[in-house]
């Protein structure tokens, strides 16, 4: 079983499953009220891949990320364009799901939304203020944080430390700076549901602690997300279902911010870039093998010179899968480790590759290994075993499907009559070992603006 740094232990531990051979995983997802960015395409890449190897190894996955529909920066959209909440939160959902299409993130097992829950959060809010944790002020209901013994301990800092730094609110009626609004009041020309303590809308904290326990259960095995979800989100998570009693997340993973300049890729700071603008410009897959080759939990450079060099690897990739005729894995599929002939060699590659993501998930390393795999299944047909450099290459191609990137294997080409020509004569020159003329005619090929391969069918060309 894989083993994960745990954010609130502090240490690389197993993940623990409640029950044997399923995983259940909750994903804070966006809020949508504007186009996703390159950090947004990190936190999803990055947990897409973690679900697709689960199930690569035979785990049942059950895979929740959630959609925030109603919030501040909604409303504030609505307002500045002159429109609805619904209508802004259903654009930029709708963005959102093409731009995960796109990287070829598979959609979540079940995606909640905020708005279909909120009778749930109101019970849930009930029960906090019966219990006097939660407390009601004239703008709402906030959360007492002194009412939870280990508050902070997914910050890792003592509640006192945290309060200190805390910035002053202007909620005179708080009782600490560190509370938070579990619920927000109805305010003229905002949307709002009823409940006892008030009309109103839930607060984002409390949105997804009922989401995640709603559809996964107590007690489920693993919550995920970026590094800033960390302190304030989800330790207010946390604390609302210790308040109640209720055994929460059993293991929490963070990933690491996405870098521009040296400063975290973020709206508030207003360096974000579009990942929309990004995939024009670029193979979606190399986003993915860029992501891949940085561990999960480090911060990741996005500048054209690392997606340049993500590119030229992808194109290594891509060349062997179409000299070795690898079969394409569709990105929506979760291909298996069992659907393959493995062979004493590939086995041993398949047993690298698991040890290196069952420590935690140390995909540089394994991308690493699947490079040096290739370079060896090249070596193999070069040297005239052509059966083993294929099976390493499937094998290769297998083990990438199973984190989610999908090769490109021969493309079908528009290819005129002398180029045709062309193409069987430089494969009979070849068969005739006749290296120079299958060299010139490699050129010609090239001067007609074809790229050249040597596949084990004979030339490859393609545009």
């Amino acid at each position: 079983m894989v083993r994960l740094y745990d954010s609130l232990s502090g240490t690389v531990r197993e993940l623990r499953l409640r029950d044997p051979g399923r995983v259940s995983i909750y994903v804070c997802g966006p809020t949508v009220y504007d186009f996703p960015h390159l950090g947004h395409g990190r936190f999803t890449l990055v947990w897409d891949a973690l679900r697709r190897w689960l199930s690569y190894t035979g785990l049942e996955v059950t895979y929740v990320s959630n959609i925030t529909d109603i919030d501040d920066n909604i409303i504030a959209r609505a307002n500045r364009d002159g429109r609805t909440e619904a209508e802004v939160a259903g654009e930029y959902e709708d963005h959102w799901w093409k731009a995960m299409a796109a990287i070829g993130v598979a959609r979540p097992t079940h995606t909640p939304h905020a708005t279909e829950f909120v009778a749930a959060m109101v019970e849930t809010i009930s029960s906090l203020i019966l219990r006097n944790i939660a407390y009601r002020t004239s703008d709402g209901v906030y959360f007492d944080v002194s009412r939870v013994a280990d508050y902070g301990l997914l910050a890792g800092q003592p509640l006192e430390s945290l309060r200190a730094g805390a910035r002053v609110e202007m909620v005179l009626e708080k009782r600490s700076p560190l509370d938070f609004a579990v619920w927000k009041n109805a305010k003229a020309g905002e949307p709002s549901w009823p409940a006892p303590f008030g009309d109103g809308r839930p607060g984002w904290h409390t949105e997804c602690v009922v989401m995640s326990l709603d559809l996964l259960g107590p007690g489920f095995d693993l919550h995920c997300g970026g590094m800033d979800l960390r302190f304030p989100h989800h330790e207010n998570e946390r604390a609302q279902a210790s308040a109640l009693d209720l055994p929460f997340a059993q293991h929490w993973a963070h990933n690491g911010w996405v870098m521009v300049g040296g400063d975290k890729m973020s709206k508030s700071l207003g360096n974000f870039t579009s990942l929309t603008d990004m995939l024009a410009q670029t193979d979606s897959r190399a986003y993915r093998l860029l992501v891949l080759r940085s561990h999960y939990r480090s911060p990741i450079e996005v500048t054209p010179t690392t997606v340049a060099d993500a590119e030229r690897s992808l194109e290594r990739f891509d060349a062997m899968a179409r000299r070795f005729d690898v079969p394409v894995h569709r990105s929506e599929n979760f291909a298996r480790s069992r659907e393959l002939n493995w062979s004493e060699e590939t086995l041993a590659l398949l047993d690298r590759v698991g040890a290196l993501l069952e420590n935690d998930f140390d995909t540089p390393q394994a991308i690493a290994t699947l490079f040096e795999a290739l370079t060896v299944a090249n070596a193999a047909a070069d040297g005239g075993e052509m059966d083993r450099g294929r099976a390493l290459a499937h094998a290769i191609g297998s083990l990438l499907a199973g984190l989610g990137l999908a090769l490109r294997g021969e493309e079908k080409a528009d290819i005129d009559g002398e180029t045709a020509l062309l193409v069987r004569e430089r494969d009979e020159a070849r068969a005739g070992k006749n290296w120079s003329e299958a060299d010139r005619l490699r050129d010609e090929l090239v001067a007609r603006g074809w790229k050249v391969e040597d596949g084990s069918a004979g030339t490859i060309i393609r545009r």
